[in-house]
């Protein structure tokens, strides 16, 4: 038996259920290039954003030696559902972003869970023939021209092999199809040892004669597995379990004649609920069957913005955005509804559980765009989030600031209300004022106003530190987020303390140097100060002083007052895209630059909108039409990222942006108007109705706005058209 955590219970397995059968789609993406497939499907590419990063005018310095460029996409071209607990997904170097870069020749596993931030990448599976290298290594070739994908699907053939593989998936499981050239020596190695992260602990056994089980322990996390084959085995040789060399070889009869199928079911509880999801997501079903729904389940996502005009180019690097946006957060509760929670024990809830978004990114933009088109899974978040607030003390953030303000106030603003409002919002108060949770330094920065920054003699990109101007920034932000909840709510003493607290991002304003600047707890300004050098976390988190200097999406008039009135704003806004960036300084996740701006990484993806705030949209529009012709589709291949694509967040800036309608407050229930790259959009929203956005005109110089026919004042629209229905009309000279 399994030497597994003691948790993982066995239960008794549920029936089978059939479905309808479907017939595959007739084609894919293969190399980079669109072939037909569905009305919308023909459009997404899963191989945009995997392309590398390395040419040093593409990234705006020269990497060192032992580097393999600027992080990039960081994307995977596999097989996943949206939202769903499994990405499978080709790996061609583990301890890498995604597992997997397009310029690579070289594949070594299949893996089943898939993110792009350095981790996940669990069950990595290869199929082979005849024995490993001498190194004990298995692994394969491959030409790209065998290499294929559309959302829902991925094929390869393993030329060291003579294996075609095909994947597909659904919500819980993995289905792979292989086509041995040769009928003997066929084998399966599971390299359970292996994933982007530790792994600590595995094994794998028999489960009869043609089905295997097992688990992968990472340390934060267990990955349970039941799986079938199409033949059975003819043994199982498990070497070194539980160590980190060891892995497991399912030798296949010799003699075989068809393909070789795989059926893979997974849990983040146990054996017999991942047996239980394998069985009622795929069940008998055939894999053209499975490829099929994954592939009509992509189309009713994309066909929910339909767009008429652009470019090809632009037709699919929308739609494969809109893709891109739609697989982060990832589903953990099985089909039975048990989930393991923050604790690590195992429940039982009504609701799907679900990661928790990538909120420092994913806020801006991306997690409005689910809040829109997918209200149900948006909702489940919530409640996932609230479980966790529960149990801690605190609702979740990632990696820095306190952006579940921002993604709940936006959402319940946009009619999303089906949680528990007052608890949730109990919550959020909490994380505002209450020290040792989500927001670090909170006390400090209630009692300051800012957070204090340490002066460095000799800072350099790694010095450690607060990043006191960015969480200053931002706490101000999310103290906004907060105050709308409180509006909302009636809650008229904390609106109003959280709007006074909203303004402190003005305490960390240099009227000196017109820069967002580090503050000593004294009140003096740090003296070590070069507005160009970028930190991880001194001062500001992953940018420099120009990056975050245009950071108040929450009050951008007094932004502009700051810096002296709309002329001066303007000039240093022009300066943020003029100002040459210093190609000595490095720092590998801050990419692909216009002057000081960096659209490889999120902190300034407001800023190239702010010159709406002085009367100058055609100045904006300028520059957001140059950030979408140059950082997306990069690259000998065109398939490159000017930076990570953040869990969809760099995704989800090309979606509103070329539809001509950005959330720039993700706070707010109001989207900002610019001119969109196609002549029409209509969003089908779930509700029923339908947006139009038309553009009228030859330019691309914003001239007027009317919604349903009249005139509109100021350059933002509400979300109630998403809701309501209704026409802009985006009239350009």
């Amino acid at each position: 038996m399994l030497k597994r955590p003691s948790y993982c219970l066995l239960l008794s397995a549920l029936a089978v259920f059939s479905c309808t059968k479907t017939t595959p789609p007739a084609s894919s993406v293969s190399g980079g290039r669109s072939e037909k497939l569905g009305s919308h499907l023909q459009y997404a590419n899963p191989f945009m954003g995997t392309g590398p990063l390395n040419d040093p005018k593409d990234m705006g310095y020269t990497t060192p030696p032992d580097w393999r460029g600027a992080w990039a996409g960081l994307v995977f071209p596999g097989s996943a559902l949206p939202n769903a607990m499994v990405q499978l997904s080709p790996i061609t170097e583990f301890h890498t972003g995604a597992g997997y870069d397009y310029e690579d020749s070289v594949i070594v596993a299949f893996a089943h869970t898939n993110k792009g931030h350095w981790n996940l990448c669990h069950l990595p599976v290869l199929p082979v023939t005849g024995a490993a290298n001498a190194k004990g290594d298995y692994s394969s070739r491959f030409d790209k021209k065998t290499e294929t994908a559309s959302p829902g699907f991925y094929g390869v053939t393993l030329r060291d092999y003579g294996v075609q593989v095909e994947l597909t998936s659904t919500l819980r499981a993995g289905f792979h199809r292989y086509r041995f050239a040769q009928k003997d020596n066929r084998s399966i190695v599971f390299k359970l040892a292996q994933s982007n992260e530790r792994v600590s602990n595995w094994a794998m056994e028999k489960a009869g004669d043609a089905a295997v089980q097992g688990f992968q322990e990472t340390g934060r996390q267990t990955v349970f597995f039941y799986a079938t084959l199409s033949e059975p085995m003819q043994n199982l040789d498990v070497r070194g379990p539980g160590t980190k060399d060891g892995l497991a070889v399912l030798r296949l009869a010799d003699g075989g004649k068809k393909p070789v199928e795989l059926r893979a079911g997974i849990s983040f509880v146990s054996i017999e609920n991942a047996k239980q999801n394998l069985a009622q997501e795929i069940g008998s079903r055939s894999f053209d069957e499975v490829r099929r729904a994954a592939a009509d389940t992509w189309e009713k996502m994309l066909a929910q913005v339909d767009v008429k005009g652009g470019t090809p180019k632009q037709k699919e690097m929308f739609y494969s955005c809109l893709y891109r946006s739609f697989l982060w957060p990832a589903l953990r509760s099985d089909l039975n509804g048990e989930f393991r929670d923050t604790k690590g024990n195992v429940v039982k809830a009504d609701f799907n559980y679900y990661t928790e978004p990538s909120l420092w990114d994913t806020y801006r933009n991306k997690d409005v765009l689910m809040s829109m088109l997918a209200p149900e899974a948006t909702i489940d978040v919530i409640k996932s989030m609230h479980d966790e607030g529960k149990k801690t003390g605190f609702l979740p953030t990632f990696f820095h600031g306190d952006h579940a303000a921002s993604f709940i106030a936006g959402a319940y603003q946009r009619g999303l209300t089906n949680f528990d409002v007052q608890d949730v919002y109990r919550l959020m108060l909490r994380n505002a004022n209450v020290e040792g949770g989500t927001r670090p330094h909170i006390k400090e920065y209630i009692e300051k106003g800012y957070i204090a920054t340490e002066e460095v003699p000799k800072p350099h990109v790694e010095s450690k530190g607060k990043a006191g101007v960015s969480k200053t920034l931002e706490y101000a932000f999310d103290d906004y987020a907060v105050a709308q909840m409180a509006k909302a709510l009636n809650d008229t003493a904390n609106y109003r303390t959280l709007m006074a607290r909203s303004q402190n991002y003005r305490n960390v304003f240099d009227h000196g140097t017109k820069f967002m600047r580090g503050r000593l707890a004294n009140g003096q300004w740090v003296k070590n100060f070069n507005p160009e050098y970028p930190y991880y976390e001194y001062m500001f988190r992953e940018a420099n002083a120009w990056q975050v200097s245009f950071f108040a999406p929450h009050d951008m008039p007094g932004l502009v007052k700051l810096y002296g009135g709309p002329q001066a704003f303007e000039a240093k806004l022009d300066s943020l895209f003029t100002v040459p960036w210093n190609t000595s300084y490095i720092a590998r996740n801050v990419s692909g630059f216009i002057g000081q701006y960096c659209h490889g990484n999120q902190p300034d993806h407001e800023a190239p909108f702010s010159y709406y705030f002085v009367g100058k949209p055609e100045k904006s529009q300028r520059r957001l039409d140059e950030i979408m012709d140059r950082f997306y589709g990069m690259g000998k291949d065109k398939l490159g990222y000017s930076g990570m694509d953040d869990a969809g967040e760099m995704s989800a800036w090309y979606v509103f942006s070329a539809t001509g309608l950005y959330p720039f407050s993700a706070a707010d229930a109001r989207y900002i108007v610019s001119v969109p790259v196609f002549d029409e959009v209509q969003w089908h929203m779930p509700g029923g109705k339908t947006l139009t956005v038309k553009h009228t005109g030859t330019g691309r110089n914003l001239r007027s706005i009317q919604v349903n026919g009249t005139a509109s004042q100021g350059y933002f629209v509400p979300f109630s058209l998403f809701r309501d229905g209704g026409e802009v009309a985006v009239i350009t000279q």
